[in-house]
């Protein structure tokens, strides 16, 4: 039993630990993870893991094992930031795989990209003929970025020539049956407000709304509770 007692308490402390290092390192190892981050990651998840199941480890061992790898990431952080010519060796380097429309199998060779794999990446971009692509860049987290043709670019409102129009950011005002007071208060809006609103739209009850999103000068979106013993698939 105290073998269990001693896995919980230092999976436990691995666990919060971990998240502090991840709010530590910040958003852009999550969100921009390169080959390097990646490797380190399992690295640290791998040390972690044996630490939980050595005998002969226990918390403050993880501890030391997490705060290490927090420390060094951080200073490769800093070293990155501070000297440029280090980004491309730690960082990795995007490369051009189309250009002018063109195949650059070189620079595919060189990353191990296949045309397979390339398809794939366009197809996530909602791009399923090379023919639309005028140039299309390989990020250093595998990802590709693409600029279209320009026969085949969305036209914007300069292209058109029409006057510029003021952005608004929706916000929810009611999330599974609960009103957001902090998304109300921050539009400058009451409670009074929004019931009213709901009930031109034919909703007197909050708990029979599962999702209501606002935007500035636009009607309210309103999703209402939906009973699944009402949701039937014809596969026929």
């Amino acid at each position: 039993m105290s073998g269990f007692s001693s896995m919980f308490f230092e999976l436990t402390f691995g666990f919060f630990i971990l998240f502090l290092v991840t709010k530590f390192l910040g958003k852009s190892q999550i969100n921009q993870i390169t080959p390097f981050d990646f490797i380190a990651a399992v690295l640290l998840g791998e040390l972690v893991g044996n630490a939980l199941f050595d005998p002969n480890a226990g918390i403050p061992e993880i501890a030391f094992v997490v705060g290490l790898y927090a420390v060094l990431m951080y200073i490769t952080e800093i070293v990155t930031q501070k000297y440029k010519g280090t980004r491309n060796l730690i960082e990795g380097s995007p490369s051009i795989v189309i250009y002018n429309g063109k195949l650059i199998r070189d620079t595919m060779k060189e990353n191990k990209l296949d045309l397979n794999q390339l398809q794939h990446l366009l197809r996530a971009k909602d791009i399923f003929t090379l023919d639309e692509v005028e140039v299309g860049i390989l990020e250093a987290n595998g990802t590709i970025s693409v600029l279209k043709k320009s026969d085949y670019q969305t036209p914007t409102r300069k292209d058109m020539k029409l006057s510029p129009q003021e952005v608004n950011i929706p916000i929810t005002l009611v999330n599974d049956g609960e009103i957001i007071y902090d998304n109300l208060k921050e539009k400058n809006l009451t409670e009074v407000w929004l019931k009213g609103k709901l009930r031109e739209q034919g909703y007197n009850d909050i708990e029979d709304i599962f999702y209501v999103e606002y935007s500035k000068d636009s009607e309210l979106i309103v999703h209402p509770m939906t009973n699944r013993n009402h949701q039937k698939y014809d596969s026929k």
